[in-house]
């Protein structure tokens, strides 16, 4: 293994965590990453500081060019876009012992979306990993003021939905398992008193499969449409519990195969958010134990 085949090696795990988080899919990241790899080879630093700038602002524009060029294909997508789900078993996820899992969870992830191109890359550089205001300005190619502007917008746009709380493992287990029951028996009354009144359900399917094609609000809405899910004898799934991005989710098959990953944010007392990724193209590589 080459000197600059080692480092970039070294490196690649942050690079794969900066593109899945400015472009929610892990496919994209790993393009990305690898056509960094490829510009980066025929032109590599050699010490390690150097480098990881390099292949950092290399990485981040690229990202940046993808998000840009997605905003067409987002105007024909059906239906609401979701993240592409994370399996406990992939490098990008908080078990590499990259970054704390609030800042992969699937619902920061889809509240990223919220950003455009450049507030989520100065965002996430600065307040996720952490570089500072100048390394920021050189990866984007923009001014240190403009860096700060720019986070500072990103702060307050998302500011006000980002969780306050931290809800441990037992209990989010606990909620998503108390859900996972009365979703299965179709009992609403019983699905009804695990959501908050403001909870919401978003699910992708991407106009591959059935998903509702807007968001659903309100613990009663909700309710009543899993109640119909169970009540529907053509809706026969088994439920399991998983992990994706690094937190307990439901994961759901048919047949044995994978149909959909729901991913459960809760305040340890009641659901407030359901995100249902059910687009295959999505799921063809999550990986299940």
């Amino acid at each position: 293994m080459t000197p600059s085949t080692s480092t970039f090696n070294q490196l690649r795990p942050r690079l794969t965590g900066i593109a899945y988080r400015m472009l929610g899919s892990r496919a994209d990241a790993e393009d990305v990453v690898q056509d960094a790899w490829l510009r980066w080879h025929e032109s590599a630093p050699e010490d390690l500081r150097s480098a990881e700038a390099w292949l950092v602002t290399a990485v981040t524009r690229l990202s940046l060019d993808r998000l840009r060029a997605r905003k067409a294909d987002a105007a024909r997508y059906i239906g609401p876009w979701l993240p592409e789900p994370l399996d406990a078993f992939d490098p990008v996820t908080p078990e590499a012992r990259l970054e704390l899992a609030d800042n992969l969870s699937f619902a920061f992830i889809t509240l990223l979306e919220r950003l455009g191109p450049d507030e989520r890359a100065a965002f996430l550089l600065r307040e996720v990993f952490d570089y500072d205001y100048p390394e920021v300005a050189a990866a984007l190619d923009r001014t240190e003021a403009a860096c700060r502007q720019l986070v500072h917008r990103a702060k307050t746009r998302i500011g006000e939905d980002r969780p306050r709380f931290t809800v441990d493992r037992d209990a989010h287990l606990r909620v998503l398992r108390a859900f996972m029951a009365a979703a299965q028996s179709g009992r609403r009354t019983d699905i009804e008193s695990l959501l908050a009144d403001d909870a919401i359900a978003v699910s992708d399917g991407g106009g591959k499969t059935w998903a509702t094609l807007k968001p659903l609000h309100g613990a009663a809405r909700i309710a009543w449409l899993y109640h119909a899910l169970a009540r529907n004898p053509r809706v026969r799934m088994e439920w399991r519990e998983g992990i994706v991005n690094g937190e307990p989710a439901i994961l759901r098959f048919r047949d044995g195969v994978l149909h959909s990953t729901l991913s459960v944010v809760t305040d340890g007392e009641r659901v407030i958010a359901l995100y249902g990724v059910l687009n295959p193209d999505k799921l063809a590589d999550f990986r299940i134990d």
